[in-house]
């Protein structure tokens, strides 16, 4: 999610966020949950890995299960 901008400081370690309407979430959270945006530096690209080629399939070589959660009754996986 985001980036979104800080409203301002609710205590030492409790921001507000500037989040949409859209999103139905309480704008007041803790510090820990939130890390600055780091801008891609201009001319880098993101590119996606090659897939390997499996009898005929296009396949991709996971190094690790970061983590995985169920979106809708589909798992979806955060991998490396």
């Amino acid at each position: 999610m985001g980036p979104y901008k800080v409203k301002g400081t609710v205590s030492s370690n409790v921001i507000e966020l500037e989040l949409p309407k859209s999103i139905k979430i309480h704008s007041v959270v803790n510090v820990s949950r939130v890390w600055f945006y780091k801008l891609q530096v201009e001319g880098q690209k993101k590119i996606p890995p090659k897939p390997v080629i499996i009898e005929g399939e296009e396949k991709f070589e996971i190094e690790k299960i970061l983590n995985k959660r169920t979106v809708r009754g589909k798992e979806k996986f955060l991998v490396r």
